[in-house]
């Protein structure tokens, strides 16, 4: 077995360049000179990845405006992100299928199912409500989506370079949005 690689801030980002979801071509590179959010979840029916999708996603016109980009990755193939309405109505930000993990693996993500289970005893619940609530897909796996994959968040500088990240330690643990802002804003992270 491999040993699992692991970014670390102030190292140069593994270089993106992929098709999304909705056929554009993705690449870290044209994002040069602007600020990068990049996220990783689980599948398509998440309740935990798709309750983060909707928040980021109601704040993309704020971020884009003060110049921060978002690329998201999902573990689900493309038919299965495109089957339903709420992963379609995402763009403008990117979505890349990665069934076969190659990217997942690229930026060292973790697959931990003791972590999972813990999320899920502990929180899929409310998590499943609130996703429910707001109209967001939770559905069971498919393919080659796996219960124990754990999320991971990237903001990435202006040159590519890692100035924040977060492996998740549980699948509710992700930045704090307010992180995010003062990231887009300043290119500075504090904490």
């Amino acid at each position: 077995m491999n040993e699992r690689i692991v970014l670390k801030v102030n190292a140069l980002a593994p270089t993106i360049d992929a098709i999304d979801i909705f056929e554009r071509r993705v690449r870290l590179r044209d994002f040069w000179g602007k600020r990068v959010l990049v996220a990783f979840f689980r599948h398509a029916g998440c309740p935990f990845c798709n309750v983060r999708v909707h928040r980021l996603q109601a704040k993309h016109e704020e971020l884009k405006a003060l110049g921060l980009e978002m690329i998201f990755f999902f573990e689900s193939d493309k038919k299965t992100l495109l089957g339903n309405q709420f992963h379609r109505s995402v763009s403008p930000i990117p979505i890349i299928a990665d069934p076969e993990k190659h990217w997942y693996d690229m930026y060292g993500i973790e697959t931990n199912l003791m972590k999972s289970a813990k999320s899920h005893v502990t929180s899929l619940f409310p998590n499943a409500i609130k996703a429910l609530l707001n109209g967001l897909p939770v559905h069971y796996m498919s393919g080659n989506e796996s219960i124990s994959t754990i999320p991971a968040e990237f903001l990435l500088d202006e040159y590519g370079m890692v100035k924040q990240l977060l492996y998740s330690n549980s699948l509710t643990d992700r930045m704090s949005v307010d992180t995010i802002f003062e990231f887009a804003k300043t290119g500075k992270v504090t904490g």
